[in-house]
């Protein structure tokens, strides 16, 4: 089976062996349903409350304040909308680059009478945070949504830089770390955050489990109501062998985190220098940034041709965002970041992950180079 080169791992990962391992039994012989009070539910609420503790550790929180959900956008909109039902309807402060399960909610927001304000972005994609911290005290807003690491370019934000102007309004602070977890440290306390989102698919776990790290003092209404579950704050039976790959996931890339990050790091800083060579302009280069995202256009070079043509010569890289990858307008981000939108349109993104091999990165470079000249002669002829 042909099975391209995987170089989009902002998107999604391989699930590791171990989690898969892990997982089975659950996907078998332990099948009970965790509010059971037989053998087989104890069996099951024992795995959920272990990944809780896992999944706290990674993220340098307490096990109580792990809510788990379906992924990353789930927990979004539930700090989003869950917050705001608490409030009374007011401003809300938004990253420029916030991915689109915070935009969109935030949005939805406004026909319950709620205003939407954008913190602006350097050139780097980097988080302004003189003129954010500037703007939430003069604009006092109730919630405030900004990520931690931007899932194109990388570009990781001084969240906590914001905190004590949040606090100082009254306001809540919450990140989506869904990039940061198994990239880089990530501590729950040290962040100054009230809730943190991060998921499962992003660190070799599996698809359909999430979580939002939420502080026990905040209030916020459940989308999904029913059972109680998850404190009352997400009803509904727990997908028990995803919550349990998930867990162990965190406890694998807590352990791996230096030797990951070397890894993704060594393969990066190769594909850069090559990319310098072949003249590329590489987006969000300035550090501190994800160890693993490059982030790139070529001038004169459409970004779904670079993409199609690579897939079929064996490596699977993205167009920009993967969330937002039918949408043909150009990247958000990129615009937010003062590139023109015909640069922008050619963006593509490659994203390794820990056992992206040194040798993969560098044929990489030797067909995208070959690449390259095909389109552009393509283009030349078509002149």
């Amino acid at each position: 089976m042909f099975a391209p080169v995987y170089l989009d791992s902002n998107a999604s990962t391989q699930i590791d062996a171990r989690v898969l391992e892990a997982m089975l039994p659950y996907l078998r012989e332990r099948f009970g349903n965790a509010s059971s009070r037989h053998e087989y539910g104890r069996l099951t609420r024992d795995a959920i409350d272990r990944a809780r503790q896992q999944v706290a550790a990674a993220t340098g929180a307490h096990a109580t304040e792990v809510i788990f959900t379906s992924g990353g956008s789930e927990a979004n909109n539930l700090f989003v909308k869950g917050a705001a039902a608490f409030l009374k309807p007011g401003l809300i402060a938004i990253g420029a680059t916030e991915h689109p399960c915070v935009r969109e909610p935030a949005r939805q927001l406004t026909r319950q009478g709620w205003s939407v304000l954008e913190l602006v972005v350097k050139p780097s994609g980097h988080l302004d945070v003189a003129a954010a911290r500037e703007t939430i005290v003069v604009k006092r807003p109730a919630l405030v949504s900004q990520m931690l690491a931007n899932n194109e370019c990388g570009a990781v934000n001084d969240v906590a830089a914001l905190s004590a102007a949040v606090r100082q309004v009254g306001g809540f602070l919450h990140s989506d770390a869904v990039q940061a977890l198994g990239k880089l440290p990530l501590l729950f306390r040290e962040l100054g955050v009230h809730a943190m989102t991060v998921s499962s698919h992003k660190i070799g776990g599996p698809v359909g489990a999430g979580a939002l790290v939420l502080d026990k003092r905040m209030e916020l209404q459940p989308l999904i109501a029913g059972g109680g579950h998850e404190r009352g704050l997400r009803s509904g039976t727990e997908n028990v062998a995803a919550i349990v790959g998930f867990g162990v996931a965190c406890e694998l890339v807590s352990s791996e985190l230096s030797m990951r990050g070397a890894n993704m790091r060594a393969a990066r800083d190769l594909l850069e220098a090559g990319l310098s060579v072949l003249g590329a302009r590489v987006f969000g280069g300035v550090e501190p940034r994800l160890p693993n995202t490059s982030y790139f256009a070529f001038d004169d070079v459409d970004g779904d041709a670079l993409v199609g043509k690579l897939d079929r010569a064996g490596f699977a890289i993205a167009s920009g965002a993967a969330c937002s990858s039918a949408n043909p307008e150009p990247s958000r981000t990129l615009l937010a970041m003062g590139v023109a939108p015909e640069l922008a349109r050619g963006a593509v993104r490659v994203s390794m992950s820990a056992t992206t091999k040194l040798d993969d990165v560098k044929r990489f470079l030797e067909v995208l180079h070959e690449t390259l000249l095909q389109l552009r002669q393509l283009t030349v002829a078509s002149i």
